[in-house]
């Protein structure tokens, strides 16, 4: 099979994650990096081997040729890098979120279909492996009807220190950690029909909201709670673990500390753990988040081949954003939105 020829778009913070996981993959290499500041490309370069860099991506689409851009770079800069690889025929990836409003990203959706090229988001969470292991537990439907679920990120890291822009966004966690968390509760439990939200800014020191509370009905039926924290100080810090609760009409089932699934039915307990690959160029304390870089690069990687479907494409993805804005809306009107109507 042939191999794909992928170049990145940005060299900041994740793309020296989001990188040595598309080396991990057989059938693909990167041959070219872009950044603003030349000196940021030639670092990531230098580490990583990719043989070349530029400073204008459309230069390096055009130079490059590539099968696919891989985007990593601040949100509002991602339509931009979209449209220039779309309108060059180029496969396009988008780390999330997709965009920083509704109708951006909607645009760049048109813009790849019109385009006839293939719009992926990286939405790694869903592939964090407890997440997955979940995932298939359910589809064996072993608690019966599920009636209710709780989704649960709740911490006290501190997320600016590291990334100290997400400070002055005016929507912070919902876009942020609301993006994966609200995509997991897609995953597990398909679509939702209605949304209500409450948010809070606790640290007085940032612009956007760092608590989300999200209660959806699904389409299914299940009641879905989705709590979502940056201000919290909890006894020990679960960073950057999601909690899971389901709650079925035979049993339960319970995603808890270091991949640890409870399965509780009417006859017993059984517990099962699911752990992440540790890989060489992650940091041990983030493996779940870097592991499942990995798992979501091979995935649209199949699609990108022809050989598989990717899960979180542009238009699938998109369905996540209309959620994110949705419940922001419900957040300022202090009302339910349905999910049928809003934004459509």
């Amino acid at each position: 099979m042939k191999k794909l020829r992928g170049a990145i778009i940005g060299t900041g913070f994740w793309a020296s994650y989001q990188v040595p996981a598309w080396q991990e993959l057989a059938g693909v290499g990167l041959v070219a990096a872009y950044n603003r500041t030349a000196a940021k490309a030639e670092d990531i370069a230098r580490k990583f081997g990719i043989p070349r860099v530029y400073t204008d991506a459309a230069e390096m689409i055009e130079a490059e040729k590539p099968d696919f851009v891989d985007i990593i770079t601040d949100v509002d800069t991602h339509a931009k890098f979209t449209e220039i690889a779309a309108r060059s025929g180029v496969s396009v990836i988008c780390q999330k979120p997709m965009a920083p409003g509704l109708e951006t990203a909607r645009n760049m959706l048109d813009t790849c279909n019109r385009a006839g090229v293939g719009f992926y988001i990286h939405e790694n969470w869903r592939w964090q492996a407890p997440i997955r292991q979940l995932g298939k537990l359910l589809k064996q439907n072993p608690v019966g009807e599920v009636f209710k679920a709780r989704v649960s990120f709740c911490s006290g890291f501190p997320v600016f220190e590291n990334q100290p822009f997400l400070a002055e966004l005016d929507e912070f966690i919902l876009t942020d950690i609301g993006s994966h968390i609200l995509d997991t509760c897609r995953f597990l439990f398909g679509e939702a029909e209605y949304v209500a939200c409450h948010t809070a800014t606790v640290n007085k020191r940032i612009k956007g909201e760092d608590v989300a509370n999200v209660l959806m009905k699904m389409k299914n039926g299940v009641s879905c709670y989705a709590e979502m924290s940056y201000a919290s100080v909890p006894e020990k810090e679960p960073f950057p673990q999601t909690f899971i609760h389901v709650e079925g009409s035979e049993g339960s089932l319970h995603l808890g500390w270091d991949g640890e699934i409870r399965l509780t039915t009417r006859r017993d307990t059984t517990v099962m753990e699911a752990r992440p690959v540790q890989y060489p160029w992650a940091d041990p304390d983030y493996a779940l988040v870097h592991a499942s870089i990995v798992d979501c690069n091979r995935n649209i990687l199949e699609a990108l081949q022809g050989t598989g479907l990717a899960e979180t494409t542009g238009a699938d993805n998109f369905e996540t954003v209309r959620l994110v804005h949705a419940a922001y809306a419900a957040a300022r009107s202090h009302a339910v939105i349905d999910m049928s109507t809003f934004a459509k």
